[in-house]
């Protein structure tokens, strides 16, 4: 304490206080006598200086006030200086009535009081605003970007406080959607009011980049988007709080794709999180996928002992581990290529490990390619993987396994779909098995940017100058950004209660012909400069999709985006009958083998009609090699 005190008042910003809290306190008598000073209170003013010194130090003191930045300082540090100097007012009060001077005039109190926050006060705010001219000045260097701010007035006042650190940028105007802001100014800035006349404005102020204001999915960002495209203006919005966090953040970006559709912050039970993750070993597989590799980040930011991440892919589990040994180098990581389909390689890696969690993100998920000509692969790695996954994780004493499920597992009209549902029914038949370690599923629809999806695939389009192609112009999905997914995955698995399936709250459904749309607009070209192109419904596919099942209902939860989903009454299927069904199917088999099989444990499953059903010939089918011919196959029907 001693040791602070003595920091404190060496502290440089102590001298002008000192300096203007005397001034004060003299000037107080001053305007006390109509602007002279008595002889006989000269005395009164020398003796009493001292004491109104120390007390208005001790209330300045007591509320942290030499602690404050000049240079940054705000509204709520002002707040703290009048209570410090009310404080030592009334302190300095007390001391001078107690030493019982005579006549000592007691208006000079509440004056030297009102004179030192003014004094103090004036000066803090003096120097913020000589600080902030300095800055101004150099940010209107030359080299300085001329840039519009839109938004209301709150969202660019914060813009404008963000700016104010940004090197390089000069904003020359707020627009505004409000017309009553007509003719203000905000910050010295001048406010201009209509979004229809955005580019007419830039061009005024010869601007030739514009920062959105407002947050992510408000409806004013969709309505600039309509307006810029094609006017050859920038778009920039602000990071959000976690892209600060990461390397190589900047004070501006470009608007993205998920800025626009916008997705609420997801509210993590963080201390939930950390006291299931933090100093234990986690184990993700397929964790070098779009969601698995986020999920390895989400988990990494909790503090794990061990992250041990599985993956088929050589590639992409050596990519991964560059990223995660940079991100975070005090993690202990683990990466290995494997398969959840080997369920010998799987136990290995569990037992030497042995993870608290385990989170099963490895599937096939491509709809029309599993349902031509890979139908029994999605058998052996969405539910036979599963399956074994689960396993793996009870053996190995985990305390809870999660499974990232689809949307597309309900009322399943593809292979995909049904074998996902089917990995759900196996991850509750497990739990039935296994009470020592808690099963869910979660259950949420497509990803914005993950592998497969089509946003990747329009922006291929955009680039090489279109078309873009849409199959239906009415089909809608569900959309969340990967981190979100990542997160709420994570949250079902803390809270979840085994055999649980969550469904996520996915928002409004998003027509696929608007996500392109917006996507042409991002890219700064026009649909007549980037056509789309209808090519129609591919096998297995649905216009709509579902969150939940005919017969189920939800029931909520304490979190405001997860929902659990209640079954009708179902029995638990039999693990052993799904194994030899899928043993007695083999590697190479007709497609209505497998959807045969999928019917009789899916309930609800509703198999498409696929024109160009690629069937393949038995084992006893292959003819012989003629003698000196390479040894080889019939080609499949339907594959040219």
């Amino acid at each position: 304490m001693l040791t602070k005190l003595r920091r404190t008042l060496i502290s440089k910003s102590w001298l002008p206080d000192l300096v203007l809290i005397a001034l004060a306190w003299w000037a107080a008598f001053w305007l006390r006598f109509n602007l002279r000073l008595p002889a006989a209170y000269i005395e009164d003013a020398v003796l009493t200086t001292p004491i109104a010194l120390a007390c208005m130090a001790c209330g300045l003191v007591a509320m942290r006030v030499p602690r404050q930045s000049w240079r940054y300082v705000s509204l709520a540090d002002l707040r703290r200086l009048a209570i410090g100097v009310a404080l030592g007012a009334l302190l300095t009060t007390a001391a001078v009535m107690g030493l019982r001077v005579t006549g000592f005039p007691r208006s000079v109190f509440l004056i030297s009081a009102l004179l030192s926050l003014v004094f103090l006060a004036g000066a803090r705010a003096t120097w913020r605003t000589l600080m902030e001219l300095t800055h101004i000045s150099t940010a209107g260097a030359p080299g300085a970007q001329p840039l519009l701010v839109v938004g209301t007035l709150e969202e660019a006042d914060q813009a404008l406080r963000t700016l104010k650190g940004a090197a390089g940028w000069q904003v020359c105007g707020v627009v505004s959607p409000d017309a009553q802001d007509a003719g203000r100014t905000l910050q010295g800035v001048p406010v201009h009011v209509g979004i229809g006349q955005l580019a007419e404005v830039a061009q005024a102020e010869k601007a030739g980049t514009v920062l959105l204001a407002s947050p992510p999915g408000a409806e004013l960002r969709r309505e600039v988007l309509l307006r810029w495209s094609g006017s050859g203006l920038a778009l920039l919005t602000l990071p959000s709080a976690d892209e600060w966090l990461s390397p190589g953040a900047t004070a501006l970006r470009k608007v993205r794709l998920e800025d626009l559709l916008g997705r609420a912050p997801v509210q993590l039970d963080t201390h939930g999180l950390s006291a299931l993750l933090s100093g234990q070993t986690v184990m993700v597989t397929g964790a070098a996928g779009s969601i698995g590799s986020e999920l390895c980040r989400q988990v990494a930011r909790f503090g794990v002992a061990r992250l041990v991440c599985v993956d088929q892919s050589e590639y992409a589990v050596y990519r991964l581990e560059q990223e995660l040994r940079r991100s975070f180098p005090n993690m202990q990581g683990v990466y290995l290529t494997a398969s959840v389909r080997e369920p010998e390689r799987l136990l290995a890696i569990a037992m030497h490990f042995r993870p608290v969690v385990v989170l099963h993100a490895a599937a096939y998920k491509h709809v029309p390619l599993m349902e031509q000509g890979n139908e029994v692969e999605a058998l052996h790695t969405n539910v036979l993987g599963t399956l074994h996954a689960a396993r793996v994780a009870a053996q190995a004493g985990a305390q809870r396994f999660v499974l990232v499920s689809t949307d597309k597992a309900v009322n399943p009209t593809n292979v995909m779909g049904a074998s996902k549902r089917l990995a759900e029914q196996v991850v509750q038949a497990v739990a039935a098995q296994f009470t020592g370690t808690q099963f869910v599923s979660v259950r949420f629809g497509n990803v914005l940017g993950s592998s497969g999806s089509v946003v990747p695939l329009f922006t291929a389009q955009i680039e090489q100058g279109g078309p873009v192609t849409v199959t239906h112009p009415e089909i809608v999905r569900y959309f969340m950004t990967i981190p979100e997914a990542a997160q709420l995955v994570l949250q079902a698995g803390l809270m979840g209660r085994s055999g649980q399936i969550f469904v996520l709250d996915m928002g409004e459904a998003v027509k696929i012909a608007e996500l392109a749309r917006m996507l042409i607009r991002l890219s700064g070209k026009s649909e007549a400069q980037v056509p789309i192109v209808y090519t129609g419904l591919r096998p297995g596919e649905k216009l709509y999709e579902e969150l939940l099942a005919d017969d189920e209902t939800t029931e909520p939860t304490p979190h405001p985006k997860l929902r659990v989903a209640k079954s009708g009454v179902q029995g638990v299927i039999s693990l052993a009958e799904i194994e030899a069904g899928i043993a007695g199917i083999g590697v190479a088999p007709q497609a209505a083998e497998v959807r045969k099989m999928l019917s009789q444990f899916v309930a609800e499953y509703r198999p498409g009609r696929s024109d160009t059903e690629v069937t393949f010939p038995s084992a006893s089918e292959y003819p012989p090699p003629a003698p000196g011919a390479k040894e080889g196959c019939p080609t499949p029907s339907g594959v040219a």
